[in-house]
């Protein structure tokens, strides 16, 4: 499902997005983890702190479905890989994005290292 512009631009502002990936059943979200995400060309893109090491990506990539929480609001989703080859210009926009967004934080700079720029994940609204 396309983010309507209202989701688009309440998401871009929120910082309080929240993941729980399904667990091996299929079914059974797990433990929601509060991470950092942008908007970008009107996606919401997701990164792993700990890269392809993260418990949480690990999940979203194995299950590929889950649910979030964001601006208060709980959401089923989908989780699509973004791998770096072949998508550069979209990892430099996703990149510019947690630049603007969280700028001034101590966090941001490995947020754009290679680790978590090889963990994006695109979260698609069922």
């Amino acid at each position: 499902m396309t983010l309507t512009t209202t989701q688009q631009e309440t998401f871009a502002r929120a910082d309080d997005f929240h993941i729980a990936p399904y667990r091996a059943d299929g079914t059974t979200p797990g433990t929601l983890t509060w991470i950092w995400s942008v908007v970008v060309d009107g996606d919401l893109y997701v990164r792993a702190w700990n890269g392809q090491q993260s418990r949480w990506y690990n999940a979203a990539k194995n299950q590929g479905a889950g649910k979030i929480m964001i601006a208060g609001n709980e959401y089923t989703v989908a989780f699509e890989l973004v791998p770096v080859a072949g998508h550069e210009a979209l990892q430099d926009e996703i990149d510019a994005a947690y630049r603007k967004k969280y700028a001034g934080s101590q966090y941001m700079p490995p947020m754009i290292a290679d680790g978590p720029r090889n963990a994006t994940v695109r979260v698609i609204l069922k």
